[in-house]
């Protein structure tokens, strides 16, 4: 089973929601512009907890 989290950016202090992709996808996604994707202990769409690329793949 993938586990799914949203990829968002940041504009200034909002949150603009890219879609919902697997980890791996994540993980995958350009550099550019600097997504934070919604913490995987939490349901994608919902969480108001966002982590970067680098700790995304820590916690996996």
């Amino acid at each position: 089973m993938y586990k799914i989290v949203e990829a968002v950016v940041r504009k200034g202090d909002e949150f603009v929601p890219v879609g919902l992709v697997s980890i791996k996808q994540a993980l995958e996604m350009p550099e550019k512009p600097p997504f934070e994707f919604s913490h995987p202990a939490y349901e994608a769409g919902k969480t108001d907890i966002f982590v970067n690329r680098e700790t995304l793949s820590k916690l996996m």
